[in-house]
C-alpha cells in the first residue's frame, strides 16, 4: 500500500518537499494543498516584476499545478486552506475556499511549510485603500494595477529592510518620489551600523528622502493622497503607501496541534525536520534553526534555507534519511546600483554570544583597477582572537560583492580562520579580480592582526578614545591633497613618503594610531616607526574610508 505524505503550502519549502517526497518514493500518493491561488512562484522577484525588470508576469511562476501532475505525479489542489490537524487521527480538516465545502483528509506524513504573511502594525489607517503590502503575486497585482490606472506620483514605503528596499527600487524606477521611513536607526538591521552608510548615501544622491529613527504613528486617508503622520510630529503626504515591516510566520497551525513552538517564535525541530510528532515535518519560514556559529536557535525565513528544509522534510517523509545541519544568514540585496551581502554573525552578535573577536575592515577594487571599470567594495571581517576562526563577513560595493560573500560564507561553513583565507586559490583575470583577490586581501589583513603583526583600531574605538579625551599621536600618511579635502580631528600630516626623514618631529613614548584612505600606507608607516622604537602603535583599520563611513549620522 502506498504511503501518504500530505504537504501544507507551496512556494518555497512546500514544493521543493513535495518534489524530494517524489524522487525518494515513485509510489507515494503526495497533495499540495495551498491556501492561494498560486502553488510555486517567485515572491523574490515580485518587486522587479513591479519595476519593470521583469516584463512578463508568468515568469514569476515557477511550476503550476498542471505542471506538478504531468511530471511529478503531484497533486495540487490550490484555493484550499488546512483549517486544522487531528494528531490522534492522522487527519487535517480542509475547505474549498471556492465552494466552501469542508472534508477531512488522513495522511501517513504531513509536512508543514505554510510560510509567513506581511505584518501590519496595529497603528490607525493602516487599512486603508491607498495602503499596500508587497508579499504575494495578489499584492503586487493590486499596486501594479493601482499605478497603472491612477498615474501616482509621490511615494512612501515604510520599511528599510528587504522588501522595502527593493520597492524603493523599483518605485524609482517608474520614475516616482519616493521617501523611506525607518524606526530604527539603520537600514537592513542584519547589517553593522557603518556598512549600511554607503548605500544610504546611494539613495540619497538617486532623490529618496529618507527618514530614519522615526516610527509612524497613523494613515489618514485624505481622498486622492494618503497622510503619513510620525511619532516625531511630521507629516507626510503621499499618493499611495507600500508598507514593509517584516513579515510573521504562520503558526496557527502547528500551535493549535500542539507542536512546539521555540522561543525564536519558530517551530522546533530537529535535524531532520521531524517535530515533536514523528509523522509531521516543518519546513520554511515557520521553522527555527541552529545557528552554525552561535550555537543558537534563530529563525531566518530566507529562500534558501526554506528549500533546503523543504528538501530535507520531503526526503525523510518518504522514508529517505537526510539532514538539514543548520543556518548562517547569508543574504545579499541589490539597492539600485549597490549591493550589500552578509554571511555568518554581526559585531553585535558577536559581542552578544560572548566571543572575543577582532574586526578588520578592507577597501579593494573588485577587479584589476587597469581594466576600465573597476569599482571599490568594502569587505567587514569579524573573527575570533584566540584562533583566527572566521565568525562573520559583510561586503558592500556597486560590483562584485556576490563573489565575496560566496567566498566568505563557504570558509565559515567550513570553519576556516582567516589564515586560511590568505592561501585561498581564487579565480582570477582582469575582468573578474585581481591577482589579490578582495577576500584574500581581508583574509591578508585579518591574519597580521590575528599573528600580532599588526596593533589595529576601529574607527568607533577611535572616535571614543578622542570623545574620552585620551591623548593620541594621529598621525595622517596620505597626501596633502588628500588631507585638505578631509581629515580626522586632530591629526598631524606627514605623508608616508616623507615619513622617515620626520620620525623626529614625532614623540616614540606616546600612543600612537596612523592611518590613509583605506590603511595600506599606514600599515607601511606602522612597520616603519615599530622599527624605530615606537611601541604603543596602532593602524586605523579599514582607514579614513571607513571613518567616514563609522563617524556618519
Amino acid at each position: 500500500m502506498s504511503s501518504k505524505i500530505v504537504v501544507v503550502g507551496g512556494v518555497a519549502g512546500g514544493a521543493s518537499a513535495a518534489a524530494k517526497a517524489r524522487r525518494t518514493d515513485e509510489f507515494a500518493e503526495i497533495t499540495i494543498y495551498e491556501r492561494g491561488p498560486y502553488v510555486s512562484f517567485a515572491n523574490c522577484g515580485l518587486p522587479y516584476y513591479l519595476g519593470g525588470t521583469i516584463e512578463d508576469r508568468g515568469e514569476l511562476f515557477l511550476v503550476s499545478p498542471e505542471r506538478f501532475k504531468s511530471r511529478f505525479n503531484i497533486n495540487v489542489e490550490v484555493n484550499h486552506e488546512v483549517l486544522s490537524i487531528q494528531r490522534n487521527e492522522k487527519t487535517i480538516i480542509v475547505k474549498n475556499k471556492e465552494t466552501g465545502i469542508e472534508s477531512e483528509v488522513p495522511y501517513d506524513k504531513l509536512i508543514l511549510a505554510p510560510g509567513s504573511f506581511a505584518a501590519r502594525p496595529n497603528i490607525e489607517g493602516v487599512n486603508g485603500e491607498r495602503i499596500f503590502t508587497l508579499w504575494t503575486i495578489q499584492d503586487v497585482d493590486e499596486l501594479k494595477g493601482f499605478i497603472e490606472e491612477n498615474k501616482p506620483q509621490k511615494a512612501v514605503v515604510v520599511g528599510g529592510g528587504f522588501v522595502g528596499l527593493e520597492a524603493v527600487e523599483a518605485l524609482l524606477s517608474l520614475g516616482l518620489s519616493v521617501q523611506l521611513i525607518e524606526a530604527t536607526s539603520q537600514i537592513l538591521s542584519p547589517l553593522d551600523q557603518e556598512m549600511t552608510i554607503p548605500a544610504l548615501n546611494h539613495l540619497k544622491n538617486l532623490g529618496v528622502d529618507i527618514s530614519l529613527g522615526s516610527s509612524v504613528k497613523g494613515f489618514s486617508d485624505r481622498g486622492n493622497t494618503v497622510e503619513v503622520t510620525l511619532d516625531n510630529g511630521r507629516i507626510i503626504d503621499a499618493d499611495f503607501i507600500v508598507l514593509a515591516v517584516g513579515s510573521k510566520p504562520e503558526l496557527d497551525l502547528p500551535r493549535d496541534a500542539g507542536l512546539t513552538i521555540g522561543e525564536t517564535g519558530g517551530v522546533v525541530v530537529n535535524e531532520r525536520m521531524e517535530t515533536i510528532d514523528p509523522h509531521i515535518y516543518a519546513a520554511g519560514d515557520i521553522v527555527e534553526s541552529l545557528h552554525l556559529v552561535t550555537g543558537k536557535k534563530v529563525r531566518i525565513p530566507l529562500a534558501g534555507p526554506a528549500n533546503k528544509q523543504g528538501r530535507v522534510a520531503g526526503a525523510n517523509a518518504a522514508g529517505g534519511d537526510m539532514t538539514f545541519k543548520g543556518v548562517i544568514g547569508t543574504f545579499i540585496i541589490k539597492v539600485c546600483d549597490f549591493t550589500l551581502a552578509k554571511t555568518g554573525i554581526n559585531e553585535k552578535e558577536a559581542g552578544e554570544g560572548g566571543f572575543d573577536y577582532h574586526v578588520s575592515y578592507t577597501h579593494s577594487p573588485h577587479h584589476a583597477t587597469y581594466y576600465p571599470g573597476a569599482e571599490t567594495m568594502t569587505i567587514k571581517l569579524i573573527f575570533e582572537k584566540r584562533c583566527g576562526r572566521l565568525l562573520g563577513a559583510q561586503a558592500v560595493g556597486p560590483q562584485g560583492i556576490d563573489k565575496r560573500i560566496d567566498v566568505l560564507a563557504t570558509a565559515i561553513h567550513g570553519r576556516m580562520s582567516v589564515e586560511d583565507l590568505e592561501d585561498l586559490d581564487l579565480a582570477y583575470a582582469p575582468p573578474y579580480s585581481s591577482p589579490k583577490d578582495p577576500a584574500i586581501i581581508g583574509g591578508f589583513v585579518s591574519a597580521n592582526i590575528h599573528r600580532g603583526e599588526v596593533n589595529v583600531i576601529t574607527p568607533k574605538e577611535l572616535a571614543q578614545a578622542i570623545a574620552g579625551g585620551k591623548e593620541i599621536q594621529l598621525i595622517d600618511v596620505r597626501t596633502e591633497s588628500e588631507f585638505r579635502g578631509g581629515s580626522i580631528p586632530g591629526a598631524k600630516l606627514i605623508p608616508i613618503d616623507l615619513l622617515r626623514g620626520r620620525i623626529e618631529e614625532l614623540d616614540p613614548s606616546k600612543p600612537t594610531v596612523l592611518y590613509c584612505r583605506v590603511a595600506y600606507r599606514s600599515y607601511l608607516a606602522y612597520k616603519i616607526l615599530q622599527a624605530h622604537g615606537f611601541k604603543e602603535l596602532q593602524n586605523l583599520s579599514g582607514g579614513y574610508m571607513s571613518w567616514v563611513m563609522g563617524t556618519s549620522e
